[in-house]
This record gives C-alpha cells, sequence and structure tokens, in this order.
C-alpha cells in the first residue's frame, strides 16, 4: 500500500550492531537524469506510511502461498472489472522480429504473421513491442507521437486482421513518452480496441514515479486498459487496487538472456521463493531454443535458453503471471513437419489465473513442485536446478475422485 511515498531499500548499518539502515530513493531533475534530493512530499490532507512486511513460514513454500502483500493493498477502484481478461501472447521483441515472412521487422506483413500464429495457437494477444510508433525510442525523444504509427506499419489494417481473428493488441509505451500525451493517447487507444499498454523504463522508485504508477492506473482503467508495467520496481499490492494492472517485470527474466549468462537453472527456481511471493511475473517465458550451460551462447536476436523444454514448459505453472508471453518466433514451435513443438499443446491448454495454489515440495534455489487449480483440473510444474532429481509428490489434497493424468517430462 505504497502512495504519495517513495520505495525503500534496506542494508546493514555497518556498525555491527542490530538493526538496518533504511535508504529512499532520490527525486531526478527536470531531465530525469541527475539525482537531486531524498525526500517525502505531503500530497494529500491525510498521510500514511506504507506497511513494512516480514514473511514468516515454517517452510520456504508457505512463503510462495502466500497473498499477504496484495492483501495489504487498498481495496479494488474499479467497480466493473468485467473487461480484465488474462491470457496468453505473441510477442516480437525477444525474438528479434523473427516472423516466418519475407522481411521480418517492423511492418505491416510481420504483424499480421504474428497474428496468424497467436490465431493458430489459440492465444488471446499480440503484444507489438517497441517501433511501433513516430519517434519509439527507450528515453525520451522530443517529437515522438504515441498517437501515431511509423509510416510501416498500416495500424487500422492490423487493428482489422486481428479483430476479424479474435487476437486482442497491446501496445509498447515508453513511459515518459506516453506521460507527454496520456489522455490523448489512452483514448485514441480506446477507439483503436486496444486491450492494453506495456509501460517500459521506469527504472525508479522514488515518490514521483510511485505517483506515476497510481496516475497510469486509474487513467487506463477508464478507458479500459489493462496494463503490464515492465522496467518495473517490487511489486507492493497495487494488484488489489487497479486489477487491470495484470502482470509487471520487475525480474531479472527471458530477456537476460540475450545478453548474459545469469539466467541459469538455479536462478529459475530462486525466483518463485523470493521475487514471486511480492507479485504477479513477467519473466517472459517460451524460449524454446535449449542449450546445456556449456553449449550457451550469446546472441541479440536469436536468444538461447539454459532451461530444458521441460523446465521452459514447467513455467506456465510455476510463475503466476494473469498475462503471460510465448517469447520465442512463431516457426520455433513448429517442427518441420509442420506440427507443433513438444510441450506447446500443454501452453496452449494451462489457464492463467487460478482457483487454488500448493506448492507440494521444494528448498529456495534447488527445485519446486507446484500444484494449480482451475475449476475440476490440477496442473503440476515442477522445476530444478541443474541437478537432476527424482521425488515422490502428495497427492492428499486432491479429492476421493478418480483422475487421469497426462505427463510432459524431459528424457
Amino acid at each position: 500500500d505504497v502512495k504519495n511515498y517513495p520505495s525503500a531499500f534496506y542494508n546493514r548499518k555497518g556498525d555491527n550492531g542490530l538493526g538496518v539502515a533504511v535508504k529512499l530513493p532520490p527525486r531526478l531533475d527536470s531531465d530525469f537524469i541527475k539525482p537531486y534530493v531524498a525526500k517525502i512530499t505531503q500530497t494529500e490532507s491525510e498521510f500514511k506510511t506504507p506497511w513494512r512486511v516480514v514473511m514468516i513460514g515454517d517452510s520456504a513454500r508457505e512463503l510462495v502461498e502466500s497473498n499477504l502483500i496484495a492483501t495489504l493493498g487498498e481495496p479494488s477502484k474499479i467497480a466493473d472489472t468485467s473487461w480484465i481478461k488474462g491470457g496468453k501472447s505473441a510477442w516480437d521483441w525477444w525474438n528479434g522480429f523473427n516472423a516466418p515472412v519475407k522481411n521480418p521487422g517492423i511492418n505491416t506483413e510481420t504483424y499480421l504473421a504474428y497474428i496468424d500464429f497467436a490465431k493458430e495457437a489459440g492465444l488471446e494477444y499480440m503484444l507489438i513491442d517497441e517501433g511501433w510508433s513516430v519517434g519509439s525510442s527507450t528515453r525520451p525523444k522530443p517529437g515522438s507521437d504515441v498517437t501515431k504509427a511509423i509510416p510501416a506499419l498500416d495500424m487500422p489494417k492490423i487493428l482489422k486482421y486481428a479483430k476479424d481473428r479474435n487476437v486482442k493488441i497491446m501496445l509498447w509505451l515508453q513511459w515518459q513518452q506516453l506521460d507527454w500525451q496520456m489522455d490523448e493517447a489512452l483514448a485514441t487507444y480506446e477507439q483503436w480496441g486496444i486491450a492494453g499498454i506495456k509501460i517500459d523504463f521506469m527504472d525508479r522508485s522514488d515518490q514521483d514515479m510511485v505517483d506515476y504508477y497510481h496516475k497510469v492506473l486509474s487513467k487506463a482503467a477508464k478507458h479500459k486498459l489493462q496494463v503490464d508495467l515492465h522496467g518495473a520496481y517490487a511489486p507492493n499490492g497495487l494488484v488489489r487496487t487497479y486489477p487491470n494492472y495484470i502482470t509487471q517485470e520487475g525480474v531479472l527474466g527471458a530477456e537476460y538472456n540475450k545478453w548474459t549468462t545469469r539466467i541459469t537453472a538455479t536462478h529459475n527456481v530462486t525466483l518463485p521463493y523470493t521475487r514471486m511471493i511480492l507479485g504477479p511475473i513477467d519473466y517472459t517465458p517460451g524460449g524454446f531454443a535449449h542449450r546445456t550451460p556449456e553449449n550457451f551462447e550469446i546472441q541479440i536476436d536469436r536468444p538461447m535458453t539454459m532451461t530444458t523444454r521441460g523446465q521452459a514448459v514447467a513455467m506456465y505453472v510455476v510463475y503466476d503471471s494473469p498475462l503471460t508471453m510465448l517469447s520465442d518466433a512463431p516457426q520455433a514451435y513448429k517442427k518441420a513437419s509442420g506440427q507443433w513443438e513438444d510441450g506447446v499443446d500443454f501452453i496452449q491448454a494451462v489457464p492463467v489465473t487460478w482457483d487454488e495454489t500448493r506448492v507440494l515440495q521444494g528448498d529456495i534455489g534447488q527445485f519446486i513442485v507446484t500444484a494449480r487449480r482451475k475449476g475440476d483440473t490440477w496442473y503440476i510444474g515442477a522445476m530444478t536446478n541443474e541437478q537432476g532429481r527424482t521425488i515422490t509428490l502428495p497427492l492428499s489434497f486432491l479429492s476421493a475422485a478418480k483422475y487421469d493424468a497426462r505427463l510432459w517430462q524431459d528424457g
């Protein structure tokens, strides 16, 4: 429940005594570059500090199951939430806009191909990432216009093509370029029939940026726009206050496969016990070019992963995100025969929102087994670090009914 207040960071005091030192992030100057002050400004008649939370459980598994952070958020400010729909999305940026067309790139032909893939795979969304709008950039750029597409994109054609195939469109935006035109842009997107926006490169958590989150989520809701905050600070329960805040990054996720070797299997099984206990995690799974750590290569436009296919598929159960990506190129999910690659059928079937969650076994940085229920169907995802293991799962939580099981596993 952080409002009119910056995030806070805790560090050791450095005096070998008990307690911690609290550091507030500074505001930036008018060019959003140079830090100049770290203080709190009262902006309303009433003032309260955010909750400070220490989560304790008998096991690490209990922390993963907890919804404490969201519970401490302010209750929903959106009366009608029927338009907020989770789902899975095709995506262009991670795979270098590598659509199966003659001239892949940020052009109409490419996006029609991604929409075809989304339709064929049964995905609800297509996310059009950086580069679609006039002056699109990762940093503020004079002359940008987030209400106009670049000449290479026939946006009306793309939107009609998607609508005819029941694929909803989401758009990427640099946060300040959106801020310059927020009211006009959000109204334009509603008129276009856009389902949501992905806002990026905030990369701050001072009071001004915290207030920006509240502003953009509130205004987006008035235009029935879902919001994915990329380049975001750690979750703090705001998903309860604004249910259109459907997911967020703020995680060392799959995009880092493009330029580091840090996204290891151990890292992937640490996240559920650390970052994910705070809220939804837009890890952007779905990379299907699997390599062992010894054979992994950093490639910007054709990225690899250090996961197995089993771990890649299990992420769709273990990682909680009401909006989730299929981050690889459309052709990565097809065999030469034209049939779906192994595991795609599971990704197509798995839900993105759940009625019940249980963590059956696990240990931080070692492994995790998560069971999630949707209706009468249970989905179980198991992920391990670089060490293979055999485990016996307790299934006493299941009802007395008879169950049929399908199993996807490595090997």
